[in-house]
């Protein structure tokens, strides 16, 4: 995720989006989470670029928890570690 957020949760865009999402890219991510104003600038991109990567565009920060924190639907949360018994 990229972006500056208000004490209100406002999500606020940011510059360099090209240039970080060519980096996303690079190091294989598939989803990157943007500001819905930086929306315009993914027009800025190649399209093999585009076409490989997942674009989740938020207004709030609620958005960022439910797309970043909340495990995927019909897979279950990961704990990150071990049970013994």
């Amino acid at each position: 995720m990229t972006g500056e957020i208000t004490l209100r949760g406002l999500v606020l865009p940011v510059g360099g989006i090209r240039d970080k999402l060519l980096a996303a890219h690079r190091v294989g991510m598939k989803t990157v989470i943007l500001p819905r104003r930086n929306e315009v600038d993914l027009d800025e991109l190649p399209d093999e670029v585009r076409k490989t990567l997942q674009f989740v565009l938020v207004e709030r920060i609620e958005q960022v928890w439910k797309a970043a924190l909340l495990p995927a639907e019909g897979k279950p949360a990961k704990s990150g570690h071990k049970r013994k018994g």
